[in-house]
Order: C-alpha cells, then sequence, then structure tokens
C-alpha cells in the first residue's frame, strides 16, 4: 500500500525548517511521496494579511523542484473557501484510495489541534499523524490525548534537528532589513527579491 504524506499550510514562505521536515518525514515514516498542500485563505489566520498565493505557488513550486519525492497538492487551490484540514484529507482520499494518509504537523500544530474544525473527524480522517518532535512531549501528548481521545493510537512522532526557524520570524526580519538569506531555498530567497516582497510599505 502507497504511504502517502500529507504537508499542509500557508508556506508564506516556504524555508528551509519546512523542507527539512517533510525529508525526515518521508524517511523515518517511509513515505512514497509527500504531498504540500498550499492553503490559499487558512481559516485560522484571518488576523494577519496573506501573501497572495500567485507569489506563494511558485516560491513553493521552486523549493520542492528537484525532489521526486515532493508533490504539489492543489486540492486546496481548485476549490472555494473555507480550506479546512478535514476537507483537504478528504478529498486527498477520495483520490487516492489505496493509500495509507500521513498527515504531518509541527509541535505547535499538534498543541493546538482540538482548536482546528471538527478535530474529531479530522484525526479519524487520517490514519497516522506525524509530528515533529519536541522537548515536552510527554505532556503535550498528554494533553491531547485528553482533548481527542481518538489520536492516541495515530501519532508519529520524528526526530529532526530542531530549528528555530517560522514564516513569520522570516517575514519579521525582512522588513527590518536584517539577514535573511540562509533562511531560504535560494531560488525563494531570489523571488523575494525581485519581487520585493515582506518589505515595509
Amino acid at each position: 500500500m502507497t504511504r502517502l504524506g500529507i504537508f499542509g499550510g500557508t508556506f508564506d514562505p516556504p524555508h528551509i525548517a519546512h523542507l527539512i521536515l517533510a525529508a525526515e518525514a518521508r524517511s523515518q515514516l517511509s513515505l512514497d511521496r509527500l504531498l504540500w498542500v498550499l492553503t490559499p485563505t487558512p481559516p485560522h489566520k484571518h488576523e494577519r494579511e496573506i501573501t497572495p498565493l500567485v507569489d506563494r505557488l511558485p516560491m513553493l513550486q521552486s523549493a520542492i523542484d528537484g525532489d521526486a519525492d515532493f508533490e504539489l497538492s492543489r486540492v486546496d487551490i481548485e476549490r472555494q473557501p473555507p480550506h479546512y484540514a478535514l476537507d483537504s484529507v478528504r478529498l486527498i482520499r477520495e483520490m487516492n484510495t489505496q493509500a495509507e494518509l500521513f498527515y504531518l504537523m509541527g509541535g505547535d500544530s499538534l498543541h493546538d489541534l482540538h482548536t482546528w474544525h471538527k478535530a474529531g473527524e479530522f484525526v479519524a480522517a487520517c490514519d497516522f499523524i506525524g509530528v515533529m518532535r519536541r522537548p515536552d512531549d510527554g505532556v503535550l501528548l498528554l494533553a491531547v490525548e485528553e482533548q481527542i481521545p481518538e489520536i492516541q493510537d495515530k501519532l508519529r512522532f520524528i526526530d529532526a534537528p530542531r530549528l528555530e526557524i517560522s514564516a513569520s520570524e522570516i517575514r519579521r526580519r525582512i522588513s527590518e532589513g536584517r539577514p535573511f538569506r540562509y533562511f531560504l531555498p535560494p531560488e525563494v530567497y531570489k523571488f523575494i527579491q525581485e519581487h520585493n516582497l515582506y518589505r515595509k510599505a
């Protein structure tokens, strides 16, 4: 049976920590393919302005180009909002009926999972949930299992270098004129420079 990873996000911008997590997940979970699901309008991020899809799409495509096991999914791009992870997983399941689905997330997302749209149904829709390890795994796991008991047998933790890199930090660095080049794949850095993204008006 095909083992299919699902990595969803705004990727605003895609950075090297995204790629490291994806590569480690692919290796440690023995994934055959990894889908990058670019979310046009995330329901939980209304408080900030999201970079237009016309910019995020080519950045993500350039970040994963050259890796045959990485694939850009248009499952969210080609449907109307709201773009809930539950619906994305169900649509991917319809297109990959013989696959085991591994939804990938960071520890912060696991911590907040109970706030997601129909969190219990989302967990039920996934075969497994791959999570980047963090120091408080034990405490975090107990809290999550209390909120979503059905998650207990689905979690698979991924050991990877702990990099304090986030898209928000990169956007902040760019807006403040601080160095940011080596947080990004070269083609993403080039695109941001050429299109003058994330700088103060």
